[in-house]
């Protein structure tokens, strides 16, 4: 998904960047499984509600939300390195408390609702060092490359691993299929722990902790100012947040509920549910390749509205899902949208990195990170609401509908009037882009 013209050898020459990468796209794919394992177990072993069902969802994201910001400090006041080995560690041992409870007899919807509280936040200090672990391990010149290969094999693992959930949960129980979870962080750990580079020491004054502490502190608020004003202020990074905001509002909202809604509402087995998750997740692979080809052609603004309005349109097909042929709505349905999320990403991810200066990328996309992850637990929490109220199919008419929807923001913006969005910042970028079409961000689809 990444294959830059020019730079093939950094995976093959460094080889703690490889260490990290392997590391990384393992961690990924495992929180990908538990994205379907976790409701299966919920509707298929537990028969929770469906209002817990989005609850489920809702507390893997929420500490976004919460911990996002501050982990920032914490992380800059610890070794990196340190912090993604705790995170995977914890993980561990928290997915196969999963299996571990369910032998035993003791699983519980509180149990997956604890697991999915503290996981999240462990996923949160994981991604927060590794994000500000990657410049300390690479040159300047090799950050560009590393940013992409990570970005790629991210999404990758992720749509792989949405697949893998299902088909492992209907061949080893949905609680046993949580064991591999478990896995891909051991996997993790053991990368982690064979790196051999160790961090520049953070400088420190002679005033002792406190006073590093308080002006990590002062930084870290002034930086996350910086970068919530530069968002607030350009017209086209305040839009593609804004959309990226409302956008995953709709696709945790039809996405929290669908488990329950294939099994409780349509009747298929979980295994189906797998196959179906597996085939329409496959449209993001077909996405990650189209979304360049398309940019060049028709420009990179019409190809965003092509992929982020015409391609999900095709969300209004899942409500409509039905046993025997019916089920092909749903894999259209869903093979639109995630088709048209990644693409859409691809295409982001590029802008930003040649319309960014490189010097203020970081903050942007932390704060643009907080606002657009913000939204996952809103839009979970109200499908589970929603079904609640109005039952499972209404709730999927009304949360499906917001997906194309999301995308008037676009159509209505700057967006939705120029050919090209731009790739510089100023009259002259402060640095020389990078490549063209660097790798995907992670589909928050």
């Amino acid at each position: 998904m990444t294959r830059d013209g020019h730079h093939h050898s950094l995976l093959r020459r460094h080889r703690d960047f490889r260490l990290l990468w392997c590391g990384e796209t393992a961690g990924k794919f495992g929180a990908s499984v538990t994205g379907v394992a976790m409701p299966l177990i919920a509707v298929s072993e537990l028969h929770a509600s469906t209002f817990q069902i989005g609850l489920l969802s809702a507390a893997s994201w929420a500490p976004w939300l919460v911990m996002g910001l501050p982990a920032g400090v914490w992380v800059d006041r610890l070794p990196r390195r340190t912090v993604m080995l705790a995170a995977a560690a914890v993980s561990l041992v928290l997915f196969t408390a999963v299996p571990a409870a369910a032998w035993a007899g003791r699983l519980s919807t509180g149990l997956l609702l604890a697991v999915a509280l503290l996981t999240g936040t462990a996923a949160v200090f994981f991604q927060t060092a590794y994000t500000a672990y990657l410049p300390d391990l690479l040159s300047p010149a090799d950050q560009p490359e590393g940013n992409a290969k990570l970005h790629g094999s991210a999404s990758a693992a992720q749509i792989v691993g949405l697949g893998s959930g299902g088909l492992l949960a209907q061949l080893a129980g949905a609680a046993n299929g949580m064991l591999a979870n478990a896995a891909t962080f051991l996997v993790s750990l053991v990368c982690l722990g064979r790196i051999r580079h160790r961090e520049t020491p953070a400088p420190r004054g002679g005033r002792g902790p406190d006073r590093d502490a308080r002006r990590a502190d002062r930084a870290l608020r002034r930086e996350i100012g910086e970068g919530l004003r530069l968002v607030a202020r350009d017209r086209w990074l305040r839009t593609l947040t804004l959309y990226g905001a409302t956008s995953n509002l709709a696709l945790m909202g039809y996405q929290s509920i669908l488990v329950a809604f294939l099994v409780r509402e349509v009747g298929l087995a979980p295994g189906t549910v797998g196959v179906l998750v597996a085939a329409a997740g496959s449209g993001g692979v077909l996405g990650a390749f189209a979304a360049r080809r398309v940019a060049a052609r028709v420009g990179t603004a019409r190809a965003m509205i092509l992929f982020e309005l015409g391609l999900p349109a095709l969300a209004l097909l899942i409500p409509l899902t039905g046993t025997g042929a019916g089920v092909l709505c749903f894999a259209v349905g869903g093979f639109g949208v995630s088709a048209g999320v990644v693409a859409g990403n691809v295409i982001k991810s590029g802008f930003q990195q040649h319309y960014c200066p490189p010097e203020l990328l970081g903050r942007i996309t932390a704060s643009a990170a907080v606002l657009n992850y913000g939204t996952i637990p809103v839009g979970a929490l109200l499908a589970g609401v929603l079904g609640t109220a109005v039952g499972l199919r209404p709730a999927m008419w009304i949360t499906t509908a917001g997906v194309p929807l999301a995308a008037l923001v676009l159509l209505l913006s700057p967006v939705g009037r120029v050919r090209d969005l731009p790739t510089t910042r100023r009259p002259a970028d402060p640095a020389p882009a990078p490549a063209p079409g660097r790798g995907t961000t992670a589909a928050t689809a």
